[in-house]
């Protein structure tokens, strides 16, 4: 089944036509829970990966203990964390020869991993002749929060605009017309008409602090965002214009439940970054191979 998000309540660019300019295409994945092959797109599930290419590593060989966990000494498989086809998202720009993207991290990005940076693949899907039968297992002591369970997913391009990066001149002339709206409807900006939260790829990060934007280290340019993955679907107040048609109750417009009585959309792939907050993968389109750089936050 396709998600839907409903269209804004409100013209954006007719009432706030400075942000015209500033407008990013994202691609929201809406996660939901199943059994993805590793011939689908998916978060969290089984990668396409070849049998005879090493499985990445955690470059730290220690992990410090944690209120819940002993210390973690040794190498530190890398979970799974994105899939995605072309044919899935063709908005997505694919190095030339490419038709898979794989995203993976250590386990303990937020949890006491110094050097816990992203690997991002970018491989052909037909050159993987002899594919992984499956990934290695998880360690025992990394916590399952940073873990996505299996989802597959509903691709949909949404347009995004700017909250916390907007530019001060921006925001110094919106300021006005935002608060009005505001008093008048009680749609807040920053939760209702600004970036998609949840997991997405391309737009604006969906960031829970400030704005963090990594520069390249071979050349020194500020990195395009590829891709955010937050704690969840939507927040608390943001399921007004956020939550997918497809997942909303006939008569409150909340989110209905599932056959076991459960949220289903919420967050389907069971994370909690921190505190409520979110990874964001850069990567630079200067430099050759494409390198990469993260940062997370939380509430």
């Amino acid at each position: 089944m396709a998600r839907t998000t409903p269209p804004r309540p409100v013209d954006m660019e007719e009432l706030f036509p400075e942000l015209a300019p500033l407008r990013r295409t994202a691609i929201r994945l809406h996660p939901r829970a199943g059994s993805p092959s590793a011939e689908e797109s998916s978060v969290g599930g089984p990668l396409l990966w070849p049998a005879d290419e090493p499985w990445p590593v955690c470059p730290s060989t220690s992990h410090p203990a944690t209120w819940d966990a002993p210390a973690t000494d040794g190498p530190v498989p890398m979970v799974a964390v994105v899939q995605i086809h072309r044919r899935d998202v063709p908005e997505l720009a694919f190095p030339e020869g490419c038709d898979l993207l794989q995203v993976l991290w250590c386990p303990f990005l937020v949890d006491g991993c110094s050097t816990a940076t992203p690997r991002v693949h970018w491989r052909s899907a037909g050159s993987v002749v002899r594919p992984l039968p499956a990934a290695p297992p998880t360690v025992g002591t990394a916590p399952t929060d940073s873990i996505p369970d299996p989802c597959v997913l509903h691709p949909e391009v949404v347009a995004d605009y700017p909250s916390r990066d907007m530019p001060d001149e921006v925001a110094a002339a919106l300021r006005e017309r935002m608060d009005e709206l505001e008093a008048r409807t009680g749609l807040i900006h920053f939760y209702h008409l600004a970036e998609a939260p949840g997991i997405k790829l391309g737009g604006y990060p969906s960031w829970t602090q400030d704005p963090c934007w990594p520069t390249c280290a071979d050349c020194g340019v500020t990195m395009d965002h590829l891709l955010t993955v937050s704690s969840w679907e939507y927040d608390g107040e943001s399921w007004r214009t956020w939550l997918p048609v497809e997942d909303r109750d006939e008569e409150t417009g909340r989110e209905k439940k599932g056959a076991t009585g459960k949220e289903t959309a919420h967050n389907p792939a069971d994370l909690m970054i921190g505190d409520a907050g979110g990874v964001y993968v850069f990567q630079c389109l200067t430099c050759p191979g494409r390198p990469v750089d993260h940062h997370w936050d939380c509430s």
